[in-house]
């Protein structure tokens, strides 16, 4: 692999950039391998890279419909963060969030991570004390949680003139999570990507999986595509909203359900805005992209979907939220907006498990998966080598759900 730097930079100047390497490879599609996942996500791509990286296992082919990093890894809104409540949720996202802090010079590759905090806005005192709470427990975890009077909120989110004592929902305080930072998301994708083909992992692009294979013996052994057969001992699902379509086909049924959750982006604008700020009590986060632009969201569809478009119900209350305490970007003009499909377990947790089915693994119900993609990737590529689960993801497999040991946990989003 061609090691990036501004030497590399400088040399490949000369040749008008016409000589760097591939990032990676494009092999033909083999017959059998190791290790089949499925899906060239965040998460998918994290798994292959972890796998050959910490296990030594590179007879892996990662199988995508489409295109490479083109699923919901590139439909999020960036915000990587550990601000959770539950005891269970917290060690894990900690652990994401150091994996991030290193994951430039890792992949050698410029992820465009900015370490920039995030901003709970207020709006009600059960809101506040949830957030205490939360906060308490966070600081028994080393996760970073502060209060903020109103006064510091809104020194420090200047563009913040609404939520005054007369408004419908006046702002009564604020959290901070200096932990909590961004990245670009599809970065993420290509230096996984690269980094595991480096190291012998194949990717395939424009090869759908349409049906899980079972041996005579009942264990997974492989999967038909859109290319042939291909077969494996062990199958990782890791394709967000759409995990049940493929685990059916084995007569395996999950406890997810897949809904919509959409964004849109604002025409750029010069700074005003240099944290992530989320508003709980009504439904809104707002970020502003390097190049300017706002990118909004809210919470998500109510109804179950597969729908990528977005639902302009949902869409105006995410403005009308947005506008109670922005007043001022009712001139701003929208240039995008899109939705992606995200399968959510009942307690609003992830499941990162063996399956009943010997040699199937699934990792899905990721509410925000963005900022779990190290650590997800890294619990499950443990869980493949050694067929046991990693300790910082025992309690997101499918047991919980046999036994009633749920986490639910209040810490994922603006969730209604």
């Amino acid at each position: 692999m061609e090691r990036y730097s501004l030497w590399s930079l400088a040399r490949n100047a000369l040749t008008h950039h016409q000589n760097w390497q591939r990032a990676w490879r494009s092999p033909p599609l083999k017959a059998e391998y190791d290790v089949i996942i499925i899906g060239a996500g965040g998460h998918g791509l994290a798994t292959a890279h972890y796998l050959a990286r910490n296990h030594g296992i590179t007879n892996v082919a990662v199988l995508e419909r489409g295109w490479l990093g083109g699923g919901n890894i590139a439909r999020n809104t960036v915000t990587i963060r550990s601000n959770y409540l539950r005891d269970e949720s917290i060690p894990f996202y900690v652990k994401s969030v150091s994996l991030f802090d290193d994951l430039t010079r890792e992949l050698n590759f410029n992820l465009m991570y900015s370490k920039r905090s995030m901003i709970d806005i207020v709006q009600s005192s059960p809101k506040m004390r949830d957030l205490r709470r939360r906060m308490l427990n966070m600081h028994n975890h080393g996760s970073t949680y502060e209060s903020l009077s109103v006064e510091e909120v809104r020194q420090r989110i200047p563009s913040l003139t609404g939520g005054g004592p007369d408004s419908r929902l006046p702002i009564v305080g604020g959290m901070l999570h200096p932990d909590a930072a961004t990245c670009r998301h599809d970065a993420v994708a290509w230096g996984f990507a690269r980094s595991a083909d480096d190291q012998g992992v194949e990717m395939h692009q424009n090869t759908a999986v349409t049906a899980l294979l079972r041996g005579p013996d009942g264990r997974i052994c492989g999967v038909e595509t859109t290319r042939g057969t291909v077969r494996a001992p062990k199958v990782a699902v890791v394709v967000s909203g759409h995990t049940t379509t493929l685990t059916e086909t084995v007569g395996l049924r999950l406890p997810v359900k897949t809904i919509n959750l959409t964004a849109f982006v604002s025409e750029p604008v010069k700074p005003l805005i240099d944290v992530i700020v989320n508003c709980p009590d009504i439904g809104v986060y707002i970020i502003q992209s390097d190049r300017g632009e706002l990118i909004i969201g809210g919470a998500n569809d109510l109804g179950l979907s597969f729908r990528r478009d977005i639902k302009q119900s949902v869409f105006e209350d995410a403005v009308v939220a947005m506008l109670e305490l922005f007043p001022a970007f009712k001139r701003l003009k929208l240039m995008r907006q899109w939705g992606g499909t995200l399968d959510i377990a009942h307690d609003a947790s992830p499941i990162v498990s063996r399956t009943p089915i010997g040699g199937l693994y699934v990792s899905a119900g990721w509410w925000g998966g963005f900022k779990a993609v190290p650590a997800g990737g890294y619990t499950l590529a443990h869980l493949i080598a050694k067929d046991e689960p990693h300790p910082l993801i025992e309690p997101f497999s499918l047991e919980r759900f046999r036994h009633l040991d749920f986490v639910l946990e209040s810490g994922t989003t603006t969730a209604r």
